[in-house]
């Protein structure tokens, strides 16, 4: 079975970077220098910032639907960063080389099921979990810290 990694518009961002300090934390929002690699996965290049980039922190809504699942987390955008557009079937460096949490929606918004596996083994766990109809959709996290990292769907076509 085909599936579609999906990151998030770098449109939606892109206006942060020119806030203030100030106007970030008046948003809740962090602008940081990245100091390690691994360790700040951009949601919208689907990559690891690398050493001395800049990066917002911020709380980012990944489950808007009117469900008892709706649910945000923090997330890290790269400054300039270009939206990822995987391949069909493709599983970025970013999320192969973590351990990651999916979680299994229903056309309502419901989860109906979930699994932890390491990233590597991403592409096998997404097939067996659309093996069930009922599965609309995917969201990524990552395991431990259980921040948002994608979402998943059925490819088209």
């Amino acid at each position: 079975m085909s599936f579609q990694i999906h990151a998030l518009p770098a449109a939606q961002f892109s206006g942060l970077f020119a806030l203030s300090d100030e106007a970030l934390a008046a948003r809740n929002m962090r602008r940081m220098v990245v100091r390690a690699k691994p360790g700040t996965p951009c949601r919208v290049s689907l990559a690891d910032a690398e050493i001395g980039e800049t990066v917002i922190l911020l709380n980012h809504e990944h489950q808007p639907a009117a469900s008892p699942y709706r649910a945000s987390h923090a997330i890290f955008v790269r400054e300039g960063a270009a939206q990822a557009v995987p391949s069909v079937g493709e599983v970025p460096e970013a999320l192969a080389t973590r351990l990651l949490s999916l979680r299994l929606f229903d056309a309502g918004h419901m989860m109906i099921g979930a699994d932890v596996v390491d990233g590597a083994a991403l592409p096998g766990a997404i097939d067996r979990a659309f093996e069930d109809a009922a599965v609309a959709y995917i969201h990524l996290h990552n395991a431990g810290p259980g921040c948002f990292a994608a979402a998943v769907t059925r490819a088209q076509g």
